[in-house]
């Protein structure tokens, strides 16, 4: 059983380690904190904590360094969340307000909570099967390929350049009457109406046309049903890898599998769809947890926000076992309030 004063010395450590990376023995406790007791009682401490496995000395006659599970006892127990300063705050309002649709947006957050945290900043992009469409758009950008621009209701664009077959079918796309037409049947068929029910929607369109115009139609069909495809899809917009270079010394055993991880998605998307929320809205995955994902080296921290279509998805970081849990607490939790705020207002 650990002490109360017990708790507060592992709260140090923690600090202490995270802010220097290195060892923390019972002498710099006594001088920095000024406890009141001696070293040797800090000592006694600090074994009572090693004996719980909150704590171990990773070579001889060193300091001590935190475990995962010390990690998350702190996390858990004694972490203070710093609330984000008012300057740090405008900032995020002022930098994610800038963005012109959902996909900008995500992508100013990604960037933004890399540099509030110095980890890998994640988010999770919404699947919306309650998105409805807005607009589509047909711009001509030669006489052999169109734009194809797909709007939802939560403020997504998506643009898809199409190469027109044949240069005959090509230059009687460009016509505009054709075109006018053709935009005009593909909004009246598909406003206002579910993503998921796009693809039987335009299943029949070409069939609408006369032969030569089916190629045509057929390639812009297509092009549609892979956006709306796409967005159906989980995946995760990142940034800050950069960042575990910087630490790649947190990273003992290997930082490939972090990598790998990175890239491929699968996994990570995994592991924050199984990240049950707290009742503050946060959720934390440290180290050995993380095993079943091969990331046994790696905290995750997760946040959740709400679309435009009122679906949850999630923000956060990750980075190594050594990182400012309490900071990045706050980080995340401003910027998923202040996310689901920005596409509420939609």
């Amino acid at each position: 059983m650990v002490s109360e004063r017990g708790l507060e010395v592992l709260r140090v450590i923690v600090q202490d380690y995270v802010a220097s990376r290195e060892p923390v023995g019972s002498k710099t406790i006594v001088d920095r904190y000024g406890f009141g007791v001696s070293a040797a009682t800090i000592r006694n401490d600090m074994a009572a904590l090693e004996e719980e496995e909150l704590i171990v000395a990773p070579h001889t006659s060193s300091g001590r360094v935190p475990t995962d599970k010390g990690y998350r006892m702190f996390v858990d127990h004694l972490a203070d969340v710093r609330q984000m300063t008012g300057a740090q705050r405008q900032a995020i309002r002022t930098f994610l307000g800038a963005g012109n649709d959902l996909d900008d947006v995500l992508g100013r957050t990604v960037r933004m909570l890399s540099q509030l945290t110095s980890q890998v900043a994640l988010v999770q992009v919404p699947v919306l099967p309650r998105s409805r469409v807005r607009h589509v758009e047909l711009v001509p950008l030669s006489a052999a390929r169109l734009l194809v621009v797909l709007i939802t209701d939560g403020g997504h664009v998506d643009q898809r350049t199409v190469e027109l077959p044949g240069r005959s079918a090509a230059d009687e796309a460009g016509d505009a009457e054709f075109l006018a037409d053709l935009r005009a049947r593909l909004n009246a068929s598909l406003v206002g109406r579910l993503l998921a029910e796009t693809p039987a929607l335009l299943a029949d369109l070409a069939a609408a046309f006369p032969a030569e115009r089916e190629p045509v139609v057929g390639r812009i069909v297509s092009a549609l049903t892979a956006q709306v495809d796409d967005r159906r899809q989980d995946r995760l917009v990142m940034a800050g890898a950069a960042n575990l270079a910087r630490t790649s010394r947190d990273f003992p055993g290997s930082i490939l599998p972090v990598l790998e991880a990175i890239e491929e998605q699968v996994v990570l998307l995994r592991l924050f769809s199984e990240m049950e929320l707290d009742s503050h809205g946060v959720s934390i995955s440290i180290g050995r947890e993380n095993a079943s994902a091969g990331l046994t080296e790696t905290s995750i921290l997760a946040g959740g926000y709400r679309s435009s279509a009122g679906e949850l998805a999630r923000v956060g970081v990750l980075g190594p076992t050594r990182m400012d849990y309490s900071g990045n607490i706050a980080a995340v939790r401003a910027v998923a309030r202040y996310l689901s705020k920005l596409l509420g207002d939609e």
